[in-house]
């Protein structure tokens, strides 16, 4: 199967990449200022922060009212031990919401069994309020029956071929669970010549087909769009949510992004969804965008890599709370 570059995630496609201008770039943008909001607007809302370990003590020792808390599925399979017993107690404050990276949704040698039992076994002590994972490959089948596995989620192609192995595994997934799944969108660094149809008449097919919904994560529709090097990428990412289904979206994600800039040059080579920066303004428009679409919709502010003081990314999702604020009262004019 050809590849073609085009837009996943890895040192190494960055540093393939040829260098080129981006789109015009939009800058992180700070919260905008504004009275100070209700101490559980994050609640009221659904809007959600990542539960991650330089924030346990502070969260934990004076809990604020949030929508639910996220946490990576994978960092919890153990039976027991610290990390268990850290999410026990912040299950006691909060809903939570496991997102995994490891199921593999699109590989055609199947899933893991043992992990796909750890995710039951976690789901069963955690009674999680979503559960979620990718729309990506990482298993393969080697010689001798074995299967690898790759660290890392790999984009998949949009033919019938893949979106029926989607749909095997995801029902294989739901039934095990006893639950709907939610599928995400990558921000993929490579499309493949074969691709038959758009993404997102993959993913209402996908939804369509096994009952699950979608996780959307606008973040990685901006990086694919500025990676793409198309004209306008807020116009290209607006159209692709316009294209989904309503109803199929059960969460979004916002983020920041990086730029990796050519070596030896300062003309920008490729975009990275590194979650490790403020929502850029681009972001946040297409972010409103969205709800203004599907309503409100529960909402994860992802900040992963240069974790900032607890206080910048509450700061962050009391901004997704107030553009869901605003597209609420917009809508309440209107009925």
């Amino acid at each position: 199967m050809s590849v073609g570059v085009g837009v996943g995630v890895g040192v190494g496609a960055a540093a393939q990449a040829s260098p080129s201008k981006l789109p015009a770039e939009l800058p992180a943008a700070p919260p905008a200022e504004s009275p100070a909001p209700p101490a559980d607007v994050l609640a009221a809302a659904d809007v959600g922060i990542g539960l991650r370990q330089p924030h346990y003590a502070a969260l934990l020792d004076a809990p604020v009212p949030l929508g639910f808390v996220e946490v990576h599925s994978e960092n919890f399979f153990a039976d027991g031990g610290a990390a268990l017993a850290v999410l026990q107690r912040a299950r006691a404050h909060w809903a939570v919401s496991l997102h995994g990276v490891g199921l593999a949704l699109g590989s055609a040698a199947g899933l893991d069994a043992w992990h796909l039992d750890r995710l039951a076994r976690l789901a069963a002590r955690i009674e999680p309020v979503r559960i979620s994972d990718h729309a990506c490959f990482a298993r393969v089948q080697a010689e001798g029956g074995a299967a690898l596995h790759a660290n890392d989620l790999l984009p998949i192609a949009f033919t019938d071929e893949s979106l029926a192995i989607m749909v095997r595994n995801v029902g294989r997934v739901q039934e095990r669970l006893g639950r709907p799944l939610l599928v995400e969108n990558l921000s993929a660094y490579v499309s493949f010549d074969a691709d038959s149809m758009s993404e997102p008449e993959f993913f209402a097919q996908l939804c369509r087909r096994s009952g699950c919904g979608m996780l959307l994560d606008v973040n990685n529709l901006m990086v694919n769009a500025l990676n793409a090097r198309a004209a306008d990428p807020l116009a290209a990412c607006c159209a692709y949510v316009d294209a989904l289904p309503r109803g199929i979206v059960g969460e979004v994600h916002v983020a920041g992004y990086g730029v990796v800039t050519a070596l030896g040059g300062s003309d920008v080579a490729i975009v990275i969804d590194d979650h490790g920066s403020r929502v850029r303004a681009g972001v946040w428009r297409l972010f409103e965008h969205a709800l203004q679409r599907f309503g409100r919709v529960p909402t994860l502010v992802e900040w992963d890599t240069d974790l900032p003081m607890l206080d910048v990314l509450l700061s962050e999702a009391r901004e997704a709370a107030r553009i869901a604020g605003r597209v609420g009262s917009a809508h309440q004019r209107r009925a």
